[in-house]
């Protein structure tokens, strides 16, 4: 009989797959520690802990890899953490940072089960309302390849949101104030390449950007007919 994984397994597998799926991360310890508030040493310690069990791929100073096994269960995570998320935006009307702050809670003490019913409740959403896409219940991801960072967008381009990859309070008290959501039009005005601002025109209001700013949020190019 399996035993209950603890949470802060979890949390650490889930950190892994997050850094692992970023372009500007590594998955290194000290890097998996900072995201995680805990000490170098800790997550060491972790990380030799979860090779044990065949969650994660571990060598001293390399990035750590998960598993086939590891994977399999940081997208389970996911997809409990981006359901609850979809739940308690479209059913309790919480902000953006409420559901994210609650579904880190919710997530660790969902069965697979409850998880499939909460999917089915919902229309099986297949991204949740940061845009972010929900694996299905044998882990497939639907990506949307021609989402791009903001940060990379092109110059005197028309685009539309298609994912707020922030998580802070800070960060969506912004989106909130310039109305900047999933599916909100945009044009990428001029990228100060040297300086890393993004500058945006959006409903007739111009925005600067910072380069971290700009790489929390994702967009797709409006098609012209």
């Amino acid at each position: 009989m399996d035993h209950p994984v603890s949470i802060s397994t979890e949390n650490f597998i889930k950190a892994i797959y997050k850094f692992e799926y970023s372009e500007s991360l590594d998955a290194k310890p000290g890097s998996i520690a900072r995201e995680l508030g805990i000490t170098g040493a800790a997550a060491t310690d972790m990380a030799r802990k979860l090779a044990v069990k065949k969650l994660i791929d571990y060598k001293k100073y390399q990035e750590l890899r998960l598993t086939p096994s590891g994977e399999k269960m940081a997208l389970g995570i996911v997809r409990k953490h981006r359901l609850w998320e979809t739940f308690l935006y479209r059913v309790l009307g919480l902000s953006m940072h409420e559901i994210h702050r609650e579904a880190e809670l919710l997530e660790h003490l969902t069965s697979d089960f409850l998880a499939e019913k909460i999917s089915m409740f919902l229309g099986n959403p297949v991204t949740d309302p940061h845009g972010d896409p929900i694996p299905d219940e044998q882990g497939f991801v639907q990506t949307d390849e021609d989402c791009v960072q903001l940060s990379s967008a092109e110059s005197e381009s028309e685009y539309e949101i298609c994912r707020l990859s922030g998580s802070d309070k800070e960060f969506f008290d912004f989106c909130h104030s310039n109305n900047l959501t999933v599916g909100t039009r945009l044009r990428v005005v001029k990228q100060y390449v040297r300086n890393r601002m993004t500058e945006t025109e959006v409903n007739n209001t111009r925005l600067l950007l910072s380069a971290d700013l700009a790489s929390t949020m994702f967009v797709k190019k409006l098609k012209r007919y």
